[in-house]
């Protein structure tokens, strides 16, 4: 995998070079005007060894262009929203349904859960390591006019910064390139709290003319380093809880481990390409009428994770079989291979793809951990062959979606899946979305064979039944009101009890989840609505949601001084959720389970003020701004307070070159 990373900086280092050579040749004598491919015009003085570059036209910001994995299309956007305000965090996205961590970077607790997404393979799990892990679905692909940047920064907490760059050029209206690394470090406010994540992707794509061949493909590095504090014991949740002046200072306080950390890393190779085997055009629409494409992709990933404790001087993982220093190493490695044919015709309304997957994985350790364990297998592999079909047919205003696999046999990647959509689009007055998912997969591989120098903490559980997810959801997107249904049964639950032990539950998960939002404007200000209800009618003692949470955000927003040159959002947002059995963090297994003793529900205020010049967006903001008066009642998770008050600063910054 190092050598495909050193191939693809060397690739796009290249690149990068011959796109200014075409700006300064050096020497090299032009003596006449040409126009490129995409209508450029490229013209040399005689007497000098500098060639002049001149636009055809005018570029607009729909020019530049960003492409999905399922290659739906938006657009760079330098705009100031409310919107900007919710994603303007580590992971940039909403975080509506999540609680976070005291720090930036950690994991996080859900407030809500969503099963509209396809997962047709076990993962390696350790999944509150992978809150900010960037899937095959999270990388970009770029179509620009003029190579294109964006920067963000952000303050860390006590000590530490957020960097999240990219860059992107087209060689040609054929040939983009881009490189883009995230990274954080940040000391956090307690004492073992340290967070130091890396994220580098880079992706390509290119198309030959007529679009007869194209390819795509993106590589990714990613670890995260997590110094692991396991919370305040009773004696520092008490001094916290009861605001004592001495402790204001948060690292003064104990914590239950003050000598591990873990670290989650991963490397993935992604290949796609296609061959047009049979084109016909339309003549009066100049459009494909028709085409057959055979294709290939190609995926090879690596997870890792290692928890590791200096000494062993703590017994909140029950007793140990050494008191050696503990490491627990496992790794993960997935292979995919898929042949697929796609035909594209009014005949069947669109398009329709089957594909052909062969899949390779290995999990497992180097050796045996713990002398007291029962375990006789150090990995678990295998292979499977699996089967499916895509259907995307449109009939004027309304899109049909469908997706469908199949593996056969009685192995770890067993299952199958189905998901279906069916959309109707009224220009831009409303959308209204149904979709239906059924899946069956494997849980996730820490759940079947997991190891560690802690007795409580080794199991292997081959006997774990796929576990069965059906979903049905309805959407609604318009100027009037944004909201969404969802109704999910789950059978064979897979979740980790009391005892941080894996388990399954024999009944089945009922969960309903409604959410809505809409925004109210009067002048210059604004109200900004969310709310979301859920309920779990059948299997609530093992799956814990809170009733009800709601965000509402009153700002004012208006350009400032003549000319406006300045575009500012100031205001303040209030986030609530009822108190609930949150999940408990384990550490070691960098998993949440269930836990009876604590119910967790607060309001948080956060002030902010943001503002827009010309490309560059800033932002202010306040953290839980009414700490102080709220009382020390504010917790992630167990033993985990959430953050006091914090100021924050950052901005975003685009160029255009």
């Amino acid at each position: 995998m190092n050598n495909k990373l050193i191939f693809f900086l060397f690739l796009q280092i290249f690149m990068v070079q011959a796109l200014f050579a075409q700006i300064n040749s050096g020497n090299k004598r032009i003596e006449n005007t040409a126009i490129s491919e995409d209508g450029t015009i490229i013209s040399r003085d005689q007497n000098s060894s500098e060639i002049n570059v001149t636009l055809s036209g005018k570029t607009k910001y729909t020019d530049y262009k960003i492409f999905s994995h399922k290659r739906d299309t938006t657009y760079v956007d330098t705009t100031l929203s409310i919107q900007k305000e919710y994603k303007f965090n580590y992971l940039r996205k909403d975080l509506f349904e999540f609680l976070e961590f005291h720090n930036q970077g950690q994991q996080l607790n859900n407030l809500g859960y969503s099963f509209n997404n396809v997962q047709r393979l076990p993962d390696i799990g350790f999944t509150a390591k992978q809150a900010s892990y960037f899937e095959i679905d999270d990388i970009k692909y770029f179509e620009v006019p003029t190579p294109t940047s964006e920067i963000l920064y952000r303050t860390g907490l006590q000590q530490g910064q957020v960097l999240d760059a990219f860059f992107s050029a087209n060689f040609s209206r054929r040939l983009n390139v881009s490189i883009a690394y995230k990274g954080l470090r940040s000391l956090g406010a307690y004492r073992r709290a340290l967070v130091s994540n890396g994220n580098f992707r880079s992706s390509f794509h290119y198309r030959t003319k007529n679009n007869q061949y194209q390819v795509r493909g993106h590589l990714t590095t990613q670890d995260f380093f997590h110094q692991e504090n396991g919370g305040l014991p009773e004696v520092s949740l008490q001094n916290f809880i009861a605001d004592e002046e001495e402790f204001e200072n948060r690292a003064r306080l104990d914590v239950n481990l003050n000598d591990a950390e873990s670290i989650f890393d991963s490397s993935r190779f992604y290949l796609e390409h296609s061959f047009k085997l049979i084109a016909s055009k339309d003549t009066v629409n100049n459009k494909d009428f028709s085409n057959l494409k055979v294709g290939h992709i190609y995926t090879t990933e690596t997870k890792n994770y290692d928890f590791t404790q200096t000494s062993i001087t703590t017994n909140i993982f029950g007793d140990a079989s050494s008191s050696n220093p503990a490491s627990t190493k496992v790794e993960t490695k997935t292979t995919n291979n898929e042949v697929n044919l796609e035909f594209n015709s009014k005949y069947v309304l669109g398009k329709f793809k089957a594909k052909a997957n062969l899949t390779s994985y290995t999990h497992g350790y180097d050796t045996i951990l713990n002398s007291n364990s029962q375990i006789n297998k150090l990995k678990i592999n295998g292979n499977a062959i699996s089967f499916g079909a895509d259907w995307n047919a449109k009939i004027k205003n309304f899109k049909l979606n469908a997706d469908a696999g199949i593996t056969p046999g009685n192995g770890r990647l067993s299952g199958n899946y189905i998901k279906a959509e069916a959309i109707l689009e009224k220009d831009s007055v409303f959308s209204l979305k149904g979709t239906l998912l059924l899946n069956s997969k494997s849980p996730n591989f820490n759940t079947i064979l997991h190891q560690s120098i802690y007795d409580d903490y080794n199991w292997q559980n081959e006997n774990f039944s796929n576990v069965n997810t059906r979903d049905l959801g309805f959407d609604l997107q318009s100027k009037w009101l944004n909201a969404s249904l969802n109704l999910t049964n789950i059978d064979n639950y897979t979740y980790f009890n009391e005892n941080s032990q894996p388990d399954q539950f024999e009944d089945q998960i009922v969960y309903l989840k409604v959410k809505a939002n809409k925004e109210f404007k009067v002048g210059k200000f604004a109200l900004d609505n969310t709310l979301m209800y859920q309920n779990v009618s059948s299997g609530s003692a093992v799956f814990r949601v809170p009733e009800f949470v709601t965000r509402n955000t009153l700002y004012y927003a208006d350009y400032w001084f003549k000319g406006k040159p300045m575009l500012v959002n100031i205001g303040v947002t209030f986030k609530y959720f009822t108190a609930y059995n949150a999940n408990a963090y384990n550490p070691l297994l960098a998993e949440f389970r269930i836990q009876n003793d604590e119910e967790i529900g607060f309001p948080t205020f956060d002030v902010f003020f943001n503002a827009q010049v010309r490309r560059t967006r800033l932002f202010l903001k306040i953290d839980n701004a009414t700490s102080s008066l709220t009382g020390r009642n504010y917790f992630s998770a167990p033993n985990y307070p959430y953050r006091d008050f914090t100021i924050r600063f950052g901005l975003v910054w685009n160029w255009f070159i």
